[in-house]
């Protein structure tokens, strides 16, 4: 079983209410032996250092998991793009370009919006498709 399907699975996994609730019983069994432990430095070490790791490691299970999901969007999105008749396709792939490129982009698009926002005020309709 590969890295990705198994941080894919934990993650859902914990985002479910059991790991919630087992979350709060740790809380919960870690205040209750408290004072069994006269509120020791040892217990108290034995409890950050369980929450650090779990959370150090949930950092990198959450990155994997939106990091694989974001690809999987970007791939429908390329493949709306480039199914749509009139669609720029110089739009696939757009997340690889560098930040000037992505600019330039938006300052286009930023454009057309304008310019449709002007021709709706007008009385005109703000829908066409893009250049061929």
């Amino acid at each position: 079983m590969s890295y990705s399907t198994v941080s894919r699975r934990i993650a859902r996994l914990c985002g479910r209410p059991a790991a919630l609730l087992a979350a709060t019983a740790f809380i919960v069994v870690w205040a209750v032996t408290g004072p069994l432990f006269g509120w020791s430095d040892g217990w108290q070490l034995v409890a950050n250092t369980v929450t650090n790791v779990v959370t150090f490691l949930m950092v990198f299970l959450i990155q994997t998991s939106q990091d694989h999901d974001t690809a999987a969007i970007q791939l429908k999105l390329d493949e709306l793009i480039r199914a749509t008749n009139g669609a720029h396709n110089a739009l696939l792939d757009l997340e690889e370009l560098d930040e000037r490129a992505i600019a330039e982009f938006r300052a286009r698009y930023i454009q057309l919006a304008r310019e449709a926002r002007a021709r709706r005020a007008q009385g005109a309709s703000d829908t066409d498709s893009p250049e061929a």
